[in-house]
């Protein structure tokens, strides 16, 4: 949505004007198997004060995942339910900034948004067809994201015509399907959803034209932090790639990425901020 020159997106009932501003996503894992923490925050106490520093380090918005993206033990949807229901619940009521599940089941988002979730990050492209239904119902915002089989399938060889034609017009499917459902444009936010059916060279592609994603007029996430490709690409463990990280959030808020999903939130506020200030001073310089 636009106002007098202004970007504003809705997450729940918090409009944030994104113009020059790109928000923090801080992620919150309640798996035993996490990629990136491994379980580090399982218990339940432990999961709470990482919430809480991500909140002190300037967080907008909480996402919580039950089940991780990549391959692993069956999860069915009560035993997702079991693990991130409470996480949303205790997190709603000690926080006053949107809370974000990360899940591609229409029965986890509606059992979340009934206590307290606002917005729904689907990294399937909405392939539950009851989703769009349960998300409009809430009133939540959504995000969708592309992938190019589905959530915990290996893709080790991805193929595609177009890389960049392929993933725009996924992306601008997903998105009218989210307006069809009767999801206001200004809820409605694009991930391109690196690393999840694509090798290292296909996401620094996808990051590098994001602002040709960003033209389809609807906000775009940036899912980078830690990512596959860039411990690869670096030749480095999993826990050793902050700085390529920061580095992806610097050029995607360049190219037009408004969200950034993160785990060092602290680091990622830093840079939004400094990147907030260089795109409002460049706009006045032009103006």
């Amino acid at each position: 949505m636009t106002s007098e020159g202004r970007t504003i997106l809705e997450l729940g009932s918090k409009p944030f004007d994104i113009t020059n501003r790109a928000l923090v996503m801080g992620i919150l894992n309640r798996t035993p198997d996490s990629f990136y923490d491994a379980g580090q925050y399982w218990d339940f106490d432990d999961f709470l004060r990482k919430a809480e520093t991500l909140v002190t380090d300037g967080a907008d918005v909480l996402d919580v995942g039950g089940v991780k993206a990549g391959p692993g033990d069956h999860v069915d949807s009560e035993e997702e339910i079991r693990r991130v229901v409470p996480a949303v619940e205790a997190l709603a009521k000690r926080f006053d900034l949107p809370i974000s599940i990360d899940t591609w089941s229409a029965d986890v988002l509606d059992r979340c948004c009934q206590v307290g979730a606002v917005v729904a990050n689907d990294i399937s492209g909405f392939e539950d067809p009851r989703y769009l239904e349960v998300a409009a119902k809430h009133d939540a915002s959504v995000i969708a994201t592309h992938i190019r089989i589905g959530p915990r399938i290996p893709d080790p060889e991805p193929i595609y015509n177009d890389l960049l034609t392929d993933v725009r017009s996924f992306l601008a499917d997903r998105a009218q399907m989210a307006l069809d459902a009767g999801i206001p444009k200004h809820r409605i936010v694009i991930d391109a959803g690196l690393d999840l059916g694509k090798n290292r060279y296909m996401s620094l592609e996808l990051l590098h034209r994001s602002d040709e994603l960003a033209s389809l007029g609807f906000p775009l996430l940036l899912s980078a932090s830690n990512k596959r490709f860039l411990f690869e690409l670096l030749q480095t463990e999993r826990h050793d790639v902050n700085a390529g990280t920061i580095a992806s959030h610097a050029v995607g808020i360049t190219k037009g990425c408004r969200i950034l999903r993160a785990h060092d939130v602290k680091g990622s506020r830093r840079v939004a901020d400094i990147m907030a200030e260089i795109l409002h001073r460049k706009a006045e310089l032009a103006a």
